[in-house]
């Protein structure tokens, strides 16, 4: 049989594997995802589970519990040699080894966009990880606890101070869904007053979410503007070192919570380490029926999709147009992705991908939301449902889609948790400090009770 290797196994990846176990057939080729995380995330979730309106388990679907006939490497392909069919697997132990495939597909991803801004790298988190989300909302937590017993003065205005830097979907969507819960979070902490919150967001473009118009983009710096937060547009972050917070515009202020999501860069995989045809900007060239090459130059057995493709946009009917980095494409390149392979093994045609956009829908907190089709704008509340109903359909699997709404009926009900678990990054922490006791009955930590 044929292998079929998928590197990487995000959305387009896990997309992918699940759509070739349901076309091809049990003696037709086999099926090796790699991929260094156990789970593809449903991004479309991280500023749910930001805020603690989603588990994070349920915004990471496991591979290996719906991929059941795809073998499941955990590794990094860190090495591509097309030209002898060969991937090179870098394990989170032990030595790198090679992998042998017959037809290859990168759906590796892109990685966060990072500039040499100082201090961003020492201090601020991103937000394209579950991890990253669930250490956003526990940082956010651990700081009202912080705060809660401060005197006013310097530490607590930081405690209680945010920064987002980059107004895109990724960052708005995040940064209006924490505001949300750090508005929520003044009920149940009556020490903290709401004017104490100070949330910037900062972009260096003259306008936030650049995938809706100007007139829908202009509504949402109001509407979050009116919830206390500070939009700076055309600003960008001088420096970050040590928490202190420096603006283009002059403007300076300590944040405790930093979170980066300018956006994203091409993955180093595909522009360093892969004898495939890459563009100017690092990204796999693809054909419009997501093999890799040109037409004149088509690469054999090399299929490409994703974040880190650029894949020909033919339903925007401009030259040179390319689809977008989303999650809408990924599912659907992902989809016509394995069914085009499955088409060439069978003789076949592979059909070109064309998606005309279902329109754009963000959440800004809890009631809040944008949705926006052509020219259509709807905002508030309708959005904000719109946007719950088509991502609770999206998300892959009837498992995870019956978890995520039974959480969010159980908070419709109680309200969101507000327990912070950020020891859990620190586990042997509680262990070392509860020490042994000594002759006289007190507590000696376990460390010095070794040495003694």
């Amino acid at each position: 049989m044929r292998t079929i290797l998928v590197a990487g196994g995000g959305y387009a990846g896990f997309y992918t594997a699940w759509t070739l176990e349901r076309k091809l057939r049990r003696d037709e080729a086999r099926v090796v995802v790699v991929d260094p995380r156990p789970y593809m995330t449903y991004q479309p979730f991280l500023p749910e589970v930001l805020a603690g309106s989603v588990e994070a388990r349920h915004a990471a679907v496991s591979l290996r519990r719906h991929l059941r006939r795809t073998r499941v490497v955990p590794g990094s392909v860190v090495g591509i040699d097309h030209a002898h069919r060969t991937a090179t697997v870098r394990p989170a132990d032990g030595p790198d080894f090679a992998l042998a495939y017959d037809i290859l597909v990168v759906t590796a991803g892109a990685v966060t966009r990072t500039l040499a801004v100082p201090g961003v790298a020492d201090e601020a988190i991103g937000l394209k990880h579950v991890e990253e989300a669930v250490a956003i909302r526990d940082r956010l937590l651990t700081a009202f606890d912080r705060a809660s017993v401060l005197p006013a003065g310097p530490l607590r205005r930081r405690l209680l101070t945010v920064t987002f830097v980059g107004g895109g979907f990724s960052g708005v969507e995040g940064f209006a869904e924490l505001l949300s819960l750090a508005t929520a979070l003044t009920r149940r902490y009556p020490e903290i007053d709401p004017a104490e919150l100070r949330f910037h967001l900062v972009e260096a473009r003259s306008r936030i979410l650049p995938e809706v118009t100007d007139r829908p983009g202009r509504w949402v710096v109001r509407s979050l503007e009116k919830r206390g937060a500070r939009v700076h547009l055309d600003t960008e972050l001088v420096s970050a070192r040590d928490g202190h917070v420096v603006l283009s515009t002059g403007e300076e202020f300590d944040s405790d919570l930093i979170v980066w999501t300018v956006g994203n860069a091409a993955n180093p995989l595909v522009h360093n380490h892969t004898d495939l045809p890459i563009d100017g900007r690092g990204m796999l060239v693809v054909r419009a029926d997501l093999r890799v090459g040109t037409d004149r130059e088509p690469v054999p057995d090399a299929w490409g999709a994703g974040d880190d493709a650029a894949v020909p946009d033919l339903a925007a009917h401009r030259p040179g147009a390319a689809t977008v980095p989303n999650a809408q494409h990924a599912v659907r390149q992902g989809k016509l992705l394995a069914r085009n392979i499955v088409a060439t093994l069978r003789g076949r045609t592979p059909k070109p991908y064309v998606h005309h956009s279902l329109g754009t829908v963000a959440t800004l907190g809890i009631g809040r939301g944008i949705f926006q089709y052509r020219g259509i704008v709807v905002t508030g509340l309708p959005a904000w449902l719109m946007h719950r109903g088509y991502h609770v359909l999206a998300v892959p699997s009837w498992e995870r889609k019956v978890r995520v709404l039974a959480v969010w009926l159980t908070a419709a009900l109680f309200g969101r948790d507000i327990v912070s678990l950020a020891s859990v990054q620190d586990p042997r922490g509680a262990f070392v400090a509860g020490g042994e006791p000594d002759a006289a009955g007190s507590r000696v930590p376990y460390e010095d009770a070794r040495s003694a």
